[in-house]
């Protein structure tokens, strides 16, 4: 077993209602260019963060058992604004927030500034924000821009997990050496989650653990 045995066991209650959760109706909602712009605060969010070629719109996709929820892109950088997703009809379950993308050398350093702004202010002011997933490449394991954005959420006080992506594309045997590495590089972290998720949305290993690992963070919030 890859992930650390005690998580996974204390994940199990949450794997139902995780994929009950996911399979309620997702849709597109809102969209916040500026913080000026944001939809008021209501239902919890659990937003998603990480570099412009981590393949952060796929896992949204995989997560909601939907092709097209999140749109991708050969193109790096594509999101450029905090993008929302409502979960369930009224009332709604859970929204979920798309960051742009960072760390892609070839947006201007304006526009690098813009959505910095736009992230720190939003990390930093959003009450309902009950966590953010780090998407990390899991095929490399963490950069240095991965733990500037990293030392961003410590500084805002904003609790968040490393999701590791692409599990399909690396070795069975390299799998837990890369849970471990990135697992050590966390603890100067002081706002990180231990426990690392290795996904995949090619061959969906791992979203079942995400899915669990968001109904638990409901239930233990009491949003469920």
């Amino acid at each position: 077993m890859s992930e650390p045995p005690d998580w996974h066991t204390a994940l199990q209650p949450f794997f139902e209602p995780g994929r009950k959760l996911f399979a309620l109706p997702c849709d597109f909602i809102w969209a916040a260019a500026k913080i000026d712009g944001l939809p008021p605060m209501g239902p919890p969010e659990i937003a998603f963060a990480g570099r412009s070629n981590v393949g952060k719109s796929s896992l949204l996709n995989a997560l909601t058992n939907r092709k097209t929820l999140a749109r991708t892109s050969n193109t790096p950088g594509r999101t450029q604004q905090l993008n929302f997703f409502a979960l369930g009809e009224e009332p709604v379950q859970l929204r979920l927030v798309d960051m742009p993308g960072y760390g892609y050398a070839k947006v201007s350093q304006s526009k690098v500034d813009e959505w910095t702004r736009l992230m720190q202010a939003f990390l930093r002011g959003r009450a309902n924000l009950a966590r953010v997933f780090v998407l990390v490449d899991g095929r490399h394991g963490l950069k240095a821009v991965d733990h500037e954005m990293m030392g961003d959420l410590d500084a805002a006080a904003m609790p968040y997990q490393v999701v590791l992506t692409k599990r399909d594309e690396v070795r069975a045997a390299d799998v837990n050496k890369m849970l471990e590495g990135v697992g050590e590089g966390l603890r100067k972290h002081s706002a990180a989650n231990p426990n690392v998720l290795f996904t995949s949305s090619a061959s969906f290993e791992g979203i079942d653990m995400l899915r669990a690992a968001v109904a638990q963070l409901l239930s233990e919030r009491g949003f469920r």
